[in-house]
């Protein structure tokens, strides 16, 4: 399964990668290491938590491999055309005010910085549409239309 990145976080995927494998993952052997020296391992509280975190570490260090070994990084359009990457600014229907979005690749989505997905049913919409385009999103409340005013 392809993952579109932008090289910003790209690198931050691998400096977090890093981190984990040379840092963090000592530090969770060290605890369980710890722990076993407490006792009896079958009602050793730290024990049984220091695992669950090594686990817990290991479920993310493979997670950011798949992903970076997946990983498509992508620049932003010079073309007009939305694409992951994109700064687009949308307004609803008859309204006015318009709304800011950047289309990101799963691992990017952040609402509140505005960061909304390619697959997420509005970026899947606004995916490969132009300025002046319209699009309709359907949503919990009906279907709503947006139209481009711009892309960067």
């Amino acid at each position: 399964m392809k993952e579109y990145l932008t090289q910003e976080n790209k690198e931050t995927l691998e400096a977090e990668l890093k981190e984990l494998i040379t840092v963090k993952r000592k530090e969770a052997i060290g605890a369980i290491e710890y722990a076993k020296r407490l006792g009896d391992l079958s009602e050793n509280a730290e024990y049984h938590i220091a695992r669950e975190e090594q686990g817990r570490l290991e479920e993310r260090i493979g997670i950011i491999e798949n992903v970076l070994k997946h990983a498509i990084v992508v620049s932003r359009q010079t073309d007009g055309t939305v694409d992951v990457g994109s700064t687009v600014v949308i307004k609803k229907g008859d309204e006015s005010n318009t709304r800011t979005f950047i289309l990101v690749g799963s691992e990017e989505t952040d609402m509140l910085s505005g960061k909304i997905s390619y697959k997420s049913p509005i970026g899947a919409a606004l995916y490969g549409k132009k300025k002046g385009d319209t699009v309709t999103v359907s949503t919990p409340k009906g279907d709503m239309d947006y139209s481009i005013v711009s892309v960067e």
